[in-house]
């Protein structure tokens, strides 16, 4: 079978690799890759030397957005032939502790854990893969390889979940949402908030292409600039990692505001921060709270599914704005301002 394979921080070293088939160990599945989603944690793998290898290899499969179909499947699986299914990315470690033993490994307490494509595990960009069923998920019929949605789909949907545990701290009544950033998981988290009833809006800085169009599409509100904000938000997701825009954002926010951080800036730099005034003045006075929210468990991707499958089919068709054939699968890294979601075709 053939894979896109990299050595961690070399990224001259990315190629199409010709790789034996897997076999599936007793009770897993073999699934056959269709679609892998690029992100830019890929880029941070490929090119940053982000993660680490699988013990005893010299490459590593990347990818770790996925959909496939499953072509054998035990019959205490669960699962048939022909499923639809994605691949969870973390996974809890050998000697799990307290978090990753009661299923909440994308709380781990002493980062021993390992994420296909990532850290210690190949991923989902080869033709062929295995899971154990423990850690597929079914897609829902009729979504077919749009499924490869599902796992950016689980990040916001994590994110949505904590503002709402903190949200029960005390009275919370959201009526608006903001949007840090029109990318596929700022567009999937301004989504789940329409699918709230909330009234959302969405920041970004590009005025042309398809961002602007798709946000509107949603129902949603598109800004290039906070000064037309022309209101308070109670929620914000944030997906750009700069913490320069938290701290503007937060001057305005609501009182009793919740601001969920799920982006990665994929940059070593400094963000000046003015730390006393951010706690004192847009903090504590106002009761708002600031919380980081990564990965997912098995809850968070069952909630994305279910999102995926209420939402309109050719809406998500299009944040699917490039498919690359495996053979030319660096072109990933050649994203341009029209570019929303790239994908991989593994078998073309």
């Amino acid at each position: 079978m053939k894979a896109a394979t990299v050595v961690p921080g070399r990224p001259e070293s990315s190629a199409v690799s010709e790789l034996p088939d897997p076999l599936p160990q007793p009770g897993e599945l073999l699934v056959r890759g269709l679609l892998a989603g690029f992100c830019r944690i890929d880029r941070d793998v490929a090119e940053r030397g982000l993660g680490a290898l699988p013990p005893g290899q010299d490459r590593m499969v990347l990818f770790h957005e996925s959909v496939g179909q499953v072509i054998h499947a035990p019959a205490i699986s669960g699962f048939h032939e022909g499923d639809h299914v994605v691949g969870v990315v973390r996974r809890p470690d050998p000697q799990p502790c307290e978090a990753c033993a009661a299923g909440q490994w994308d709380f781990c307490l002493n980062g021993r854990y390992t994420e296909c494509g990532i850290r210690g595990l190949d991923g989902f960009g080869a033709q062929l893969w295995t899971i154990e069923p423990r850690f597929a998920i079914r897609c829902r019929p009729g979504l077919g390889d749009l499924a490869v949605l599902t796992e950016p789909a689980s990040v916001v949907a994590k994110a949505w979940e904590q503002v709402d545990m903190i949200g029960r701290r005390a009275y919370f009544a959201p009526h608006r949402a903001l949007v840090t950033r029109a990318g596929p998981i700022g567009l999937l988290a301004a989504l789940l908030g329409i699918q709230r009833g909330l009234e959302v809006h969405v920041l970004d800085q590009v005025v042309e292409g398809p961002r602007p169009d798709l946000v509107r599409a949603l129902g949603a509100t598109y800004h290039t600039s906070l000064d037309e904000l022309r209101c308070e938000p109670e929620v914000v997701i944030e997906t750009t990692g700069s913490g320069r825009l938290v701290f503007e954002v937060l001057q305005h926010t609501a009182r009793n505001a919740i601001t969920a951080l799920t982006g990665l800036a994929g940059h070593h730099r400094t963000v000046p921060f003015p730390a006393e005034m951010a706690i004192d003045t847009e903090l504590m006075l106002d009761n708002d709270v600031i919380v980081s929210s990564v990965n997912a468990n098995l809850r968070h991707y069952d909630q994305a599914v279910r999102a995926l499958a209420a939402a309109d089919r050719s809406w998500l068709e299009s944040l699917i704005s490039r498919r690359i054939p495996l053979r030319n699968w660096t072109d990933v890294f050649d994203t341009g301002p029209d570019d929303v979601k790239v994908v991989v075709e593994l078998q073309s």
